[in-house]
């Protein structure tokens, strides 16, 4: 799990992403602020796609901390999600950002949030590339069917 800056009409927006250990994409989530209820809302709408992960790896990012810390208060299991803060671990999903990052810098960036949301879901559509949705019954399946509706 981890989040990247993009422009949107000339200010910094946060684009969370979670990327399981295979480098396949599990979600992603624009928002106007990088705070606690991003990363838990990111959290939530995961888990709900493709169940609750045993361990999760970020940075050092204090929302991303603070939003699994509070979702493993609120869940009702007895087993929270374990978290492994280390730069070094998070390298997947950073190397997953250059995709987007190239895409978006070649036109200079957005005019208008709700357009980057619906060309970010598209750029996401690089999931198929990656060969990620093969079972349509499968949870990729019916995400990726969320975002191309």
């Amino acid at each position: 799990m981890d989040e990247t800056y993009i422009k949107v009409a000339g200010l910094d927006r946060y684009l969370y992403r979670e990327v399981d250990k295979y480098g396949d994409n599990v979600d992603f989530l624009l928002t106007k602020r990088r705070m606690k209820g991003s990363a838990q809302k990111l959290l939530n709408k995961a888990t709900l796609n493709n169940g609750r992960p045993r361990i999760i790896n970020i940075d050092k990012s204090g929302a991303n901390t603070l939003g699994i810390k509070t979702w493993n208060k609120r869940s009702c299991s007895v087993k929270g999600i374990q978290v492994r803060q280390c730069k070094f671990l998070n390298n997947i999903v950073e190397q997953d950002h250059r995709a987007i990052k190239r895409r978006i810098n070649i036109s200079c960036g957005f005019k208008e949030f709700e357009s980057a949301q619906r060309t970010l879901a598209g750029i996401d559509v690089n999931m198929i590339r990656k060969g990620q949705i093969i079972d349509s019954k499968s949870a990729m399946f019916k995400t990726f069917c969320s975002l191309a509706a």
